[in-house]
């Protein structure tokens, strides 16, 4: 006596399965710089000075009143210590005496954000756990 239905073949490791490779590796361009990495920090005087900073560059006596101290580029060394880059140019200007002076503003690059961002998403992801 035959049974009614035939049991189905199953489909196993013999099926064709997509190829990891179909496309190649990105590579970076000549110009392009290594990404950023942030290791991220929990202090008050460095999350203000981070948010201001993503908004639009910042002088160096901005730092000072953002962060509450008045050592902003000591601050902003230890950000660069943590992995950031966030670059100092000198702009000229007049101080209160009318002497000319080089003002320091403080600015951060596309990857110091990109790597400021991908902190905030794993911050946000540990916080939710």
């Amino acid at each position: 006596m035959e049974p009614l239905h035939k049991p189905q073949k199953r489909r196993g490791p013999g099926r064709r399965q997509a190829e990891p490779d179909l496309f190649p590796k990105a590579e970076p361009a000549e110009h392009s710089t290594s990404p950023a990495q942030f290791s991220g920090t929990d202090n008050a005087r460095h999350l203000r000075v981070l948010q201001s900073l993503m908004t639009r560059p910042r002088k160096r006596e901005e730092i000072d009143h953002i962060a509450g101290a008045s050592n902003g580029p000591d601050l902003i060394a230890e950000l660069r210590r943590r992995g950031l880059r966030a670059a100092c140019h000198r702009t000229p200007g007049i101080d209160r005496d009318g002497n000319p002076v080089r003002f320091g503003v403080y600015a951060l690059d596309d990857a110091d954000r990109r790597a400021i961002n991908a902190w905030l998403r794993l911050r946000a992801l540990k916080a939710g756990q």
